[in-house]
């Protein structure tokens, strides 16, 4: 009797399909109008391991006894249902075989047999109708013809079937006749952070045939697919086919994996022993020593990358999104270990990428639209995109083009990314934080010039990061004689001096973890937090004093709280949390929003690129010379400066510069050489 049952793959199949699980799904396809079955991979192999070994081995055979068994027992629940699909058939779907075939290993051995492959989506077609079942009418005999259809491309009658006409080639394709299922090919490729060092990453096209399995997933999402590998030949034209074949994956089920990070896999020994770390009363302190450990010193910034890495809460509302991801610039000298810092994050991110802004394009940051071999055109993902719920690093964001970095914009504080060119129309999530870094723009930090005059990137961009550090190369005996028994003894041993208190991948699982914790702001924390806002704001209300702080600013300091409560594993933000956060947030301002000639804080340097003091001074010029030009028309250029020394005592060289600011800007231009105009 076993022997019997061996040799019929189709009743083996209906025996796994006749147990309660399936006979539920089976009844569920008639309310859904579905004509698909998904069969866990795992049920077969409990059931009957041989069957789930041929259906590995030999899945085009198997597939096919699965989807016939399956109709079979449709036939037995619902005859009129599947009296109404039975041209259709029904298609039985392998979901979840144990093990992922790295698209790295995929080869020549794999052709032919079923596997799963994870990636991320690059590409995307949009969907087309594909021909399976053709008619043809003959133009002689008005014959109709039926071709049954496979392969790239449309497969013609040879013959006339009427034996009195037997005509060749001399057919037209009745569409209304024919039948057709819908189709889509995207393109996958490796995890970024699963990439080897050094290595370009691998990709493969995944064709997807059927209702059920097309648009399922966009560009940047990330999927797991289980098809059978196939192998067509590349051909030139004139040439003929080679004899190198291209594999691609003809897909049988597909599923996005979800974005989240918590995706990770953590083990219940790992979970205990972060839920161990945790509990420590110096868990942030173990967390800050164990990024990028050889390098010696920056502890407020390893705090900054921190809260970067666990991030704020995002809030949803009807009307507005809010974002809470962290966005951090780090500017600094030349051999500050800028860039050390940035290569190192994405190790220790649960997903994170890395890329230079010397090599960077608008397209490779955001989407790509690019022709489709098949005709149209398609959307392919950029960094931002795949980076998605992640960190992406931007090395030397000041040498990236200024019509490139534009596109940085929008994904910055919006944290999506519009496409209209080539047809398509299209936003896509990239809810990704950014720590970027930054070198000077005279090459070393000029302590008497503002941040925006240090670097060349533009204000709107400045205004966007929640965070800005200034690392100086400063001469300082004591911490200079620390910093190269450091990095001596780093060369002698090959080893990090300070050994990391929390394991890399144990770090990016306790990142992981930490980030399902949504927490909430104690009634402490909010009033700490509102008493700096008013103790920043009041210190601006008098005439004159520069803006310290804006609504900006106080969004920072909430997502700082929030991420600092995750670190530690707490679902409430409690009043040590606002204390750091406001530290963290008085030395970014102090590093960056100083005015230089007053010595106080000044958000404006950030907000828009000049203190309050130099945009005072500017407004003060050109009211007097609107003032002279009214009596004059033009105004002298030498009488405009001598009113500015007498009535308001400006130095004769700072008014100068003042002027030749405003020219700059093309606020005032000079109609005649020495005469000054309102533009």
């Amino acid at each position: 009797m076993t022997e019997v049952l061996i040799d019929r793959p189709q009743e083996r199949f209906q025996a796994v399909l006749k147990s309660d699980k399936y006979r539920e799904r089976i009844s569920q396809m008639a309310l859904n109008g579905s004509t698909s079955l998904i069969v866990d991979f795992e049920d077969l192999l409990v059931a009957d391991s041989r069957l789930a070994e041929g259906l590995l081995e030999n899945p085009d055979e198997y597939i096919e006894y699965g989807s016939n068994a399956a109709f079979d027992q449709l036939q037995i629940q619902d005859p009129e249902y599947a009296e109404r699909v039975r041209d259709q058939g029904v298609t039985v779907r392998i979901r979840g075989i144990p093990y992922v075939t790295p698209l790295r290993a995929l080869s020549s051995s794999h052709i032919g047999r079923l596997v799963m492959i994870e990636g991320i989506v690059i590409r995307a077609t949009t969907v087309r109708p594909l021909v399976t079942k053709a008619i043809f009418r003959c133009r002689r005999c008005d014959e109709k013809v039926e071709v049954q259809q496979t392969g790239t491309f449309l497969t013609f009658p040879p013959r006339c079937a009427n034996p009195d006409c037997r005509a060749a080639r001399s057919f037209d394709f009745i569409q209304e006749e024919s039948e057709f299922v819908d189709s889509q090919e995207i393109r996958i490729q490796e995890y970024p952070e699963d990439l080897p060092p050094g290595q370009t990453p691998r990709s493969l096209n995944i064709h997807l045939v059927g209702r059920d399995i097309v648009d399922v997933a966009q560009p940047g999402d990330r999927v797991y697919v289980v098809g059978v590998v196939r192998a067509e030949p590349r051909s030139y034209p004139r040439a003929g086919k080679l004899r190198s074949f291209g594999l691609y994956l003809d897909a049988n089920f597909i599923d996005t994996t979800g974005k989240e990070p918590e995706s990770l896999e953590i083990t219940p020994e790992e979970e205990r022993r972060i839920l161990e770390i945790a509990r420590e009363k110096d868990v942030h302190q173990k967390i800050i020593r164990s990024i990028a450990p050889s390098i010696y010193g920056y502890e407020h910034i390893k705090e900054a990358i921190m809260y970067l890495l666990f991030g704020g809460v995002p809030k949803h509302l009807p009307d507005i999104q809010i974002r809470g991801e962290l966005n951090i610039l780090l500017v600094g000298d030349p051999g500050t270990a800028k860039s050390q810092m940035l290569r190192y994050v994405p190790r220790i991110a649960p997903r994170g990428l890395y890329t230079s802004g010397r090599g960077t394009t608008a397209a490779g940051l955001t989407a790509a639209v690019l022709p489709s071999p098949a005709g149209g055109m398609t959307l392919e993902a950029g960094a931002l995109v795949l980076a998605d719920r992640g960190i992406a690093c931007i090395d030397e964001i000041d040498k990236m083009r200024p019509e490139d970095r534009v596109a940085i914009h929008e994904a910055m504080e919006q944290h999506t990314i519009s496409i209209a060119k080539g047809g398509i129309v299209a936003t896509l999530n990239a809810r990704a934080a950014i720590l970027a870094a930054a070198n000077p723009a005279l090459g070393r930090y000029d302590a008497y010039r503002t941040v925006a005059e240090n670097i060349s990137l533009p204000v709107t961009i400045l205004s966007r990061f929640d965070l800005i550090f200034v690392l100086r190369d400063v001469p300082e005996k004591e911490r200079d004689s620390r910093m190269s028994e450091h990095i001596l003894e780093l060369h002698r041993r090959q080893a990090s001096p300070a050994e990391p208190p929390i394991p890399p991948e144990l770090l990016r699982k306790y990142v992981a973890y930490a980030r399902n914790i949504n927490p909430v702001l104690t009634d402490e924390a909010m009033e700490r937090l509102k008493e700096f806002y008013m103790e920043m704001r009041s210190a601006s209300e008098s005439e004159g004093s520069p803006i310290a702080i804006t609504a900006r600013q106080l969004e920072s300091l909430v997502r700082i709280a929030e991420a600092r409560a995750r670190a530690a594993l707490r679902d409430r933000v409690l009043l040590e949390d606002a204390e750091h956060a406001v530290a963290i947030m008085k030395r970014s301002l102090e590093e960056a929003g100083i005015d230089i000639s007053s010595h106080k804080i000044d958000i404006d340097i950030i907000m828009t690129g000049k203190p309050k003091s130099l945009q005072d001074k500017l407004r003060l010029v050109l009211n007097v010379l609107v003032e002279m030009e009214k009596e004059t028309g033009v105004v002298k250029r030498t009488d405009l400066i001598e009113r500015l020394m007498t009535d308001y005592e400006l130095m004769r060289g700072e008014a100068e510069r003042l002027i030749r600011q405003l020219i700059r800007e093309g606020t005032i231009y000079e109609p005649r050489n020495g005469f000054l105009k309102k533009t």
